[in-house]
């Protein structure tokens, strides 16, 4: 028998992670001179209180961060270190709303599959630069992704200041969409719109494709080692990694167009509190697996959501929310990389043992 202790699974890491996690907030929260029992249980309140908190607050912060972070996961399962997921959910609102204010005379299907296709291709396009400059130039993505995040910022301030600004001119914000445009409410009586369904279905199709496909075999091997996958002859690297990056990208775009169709109905400044990098907690909490991504990005949209919460019952600043997310991603790669360095513990309870010995 071959016990092989090299490395948890990906569910042991999340959970030694948040663990870790909880017990280093406890402790800074003490030490800052807060209750932790009261900190947490405003969090908890704030997020899961009542239904209409859940389904309304919880579940709708979790739409966008549950798309970025299928995105980055995609990514990341093919080696692909897309960093640039905030700015692809921009460039996604950014296209998605402008399509959105001119569709919106349309019959609303119509108009909602355009504007949303339009936010996952401008996604798609903006990842596109990075991939060309990995694959042609050489340059590492982590760079490129990065900076392409702060050109996307400014050029969201740039639209809703001058082409994009609403008719009269006083806000830097576009105008709202026509309700044709907007996504449909899921739940009556509450504000969790059909972009959550669209985000479901999309983890339950990739967890599919990673499964059952080719497609996703090969992504698997080239996030495994692409040296290997390049050596075997039978995968095409560079043209996985661009499909990849795309479709990473696409996810991203999409995640913006359904924001501002299904929540915000406009775009301004600020749109995204980080959800592009907060994805990546998401995804590597997750284990890279889709249909975790959707159970992480709900307890990421349930810290957002009781954040207010938080704030307002403890006296604690919502700024705290932002460091256990950083807190979340530093522990998921300190726990995964020591795990992996623990030497693996074998025991061979048939070799070399006589027959006799064994009965």
């Amino acid at each position: 028998m071959r016990i092989d202790t090299n490395r948890l699974g990906p569910l042991g890491v999340s959970l030694v992670a948040l663990t870790v996690t909880g017990v280093i907030t406890a402790g800074a929260l003490w030490v800052g001179g807060y209750s932790p029992a009261s900190t947490l249980g405003s969090l908890i309140g704030g997020a899961f209180g009542s239904v209409d908190r859940f389904l309304s607050v919880t579940l709708v912060h979790a739409v966008p961060l549950i798309l970025t972070g299928l995105g980055v996961a995609v990514a990341f399962r093919a080696g692909v270190w897309n960093i640039g997921a905030e700015g692809q959910l921009y460039a996604g609102a950014v296209a998605g709303v402008w399509m959105g204010l001119h569709v919106g005379h349309l019959p609303s299907v119509i108009a909602i599959a355009m504007t949303l296709v339009t936010a996952g291709m401008a996604g798609s396009f903006w990842a596109l630069v990075p991939a060309v400059m990995k694959l042609r130039l050489g340059v590492g993505e982590v760079i490129s992704t990065i900076l392409m995040n702060f050109v996307a910022i400014h050029l969201v301030s740039y639209v809703v200041r001058w082409p994009l600004q609403e008719a009269r001119g006083v806000f830097p914000n576009t105008d709202m969409l026509a309700e044709g445009v907007r996504l449909s409410i899921l739940v009556p009586g509450t504000r969790l719109h059909v972009g959550f369904a669209l985000a479901l279905v999309l983890c339950l199709a990739f967890w599919a494709v990673f499964k059952f496909t080719a497609f996703g075999f090969s992504v698997r091997a080239i996030g495994a080692s692409e040296s290997a996958a390049r050596i075997s002859g039978r995968i095409g690297v560079p043209r996985l990694v661009l499909s990849t990056f795309l479709i990473s990208g696409a996810l991203a775009g999409l995640a913006g167009g359904v924001e501002v169709s299904g929540r915000t109905f406009a775009l301004y400044e600020g749109l995204s509190p980080g959800w592009g990098y907060t994805a990546i907690a998401v995804a590597l909490l997750a284990g890279l697996n889709p249909i975790g991504v959707v159970f992480t990005g709900i307890l990421f949209g349930a810290l957002e959501g009781g954040a207010g919460a938080m704030q307002r019952d403890g006296g604690v600043p919502a700024a705290w929310v932002s460091g256990i997310e950083g807190l979340v991603m530093l522990t998921v790669l300190a726990v995964d990389q020591l795990a992996r360095r623990i030497r693996p513990a074998v025991i061979d309870a048939t070799r070399e043992v006589p027959e006799i010995q064994r009965a």
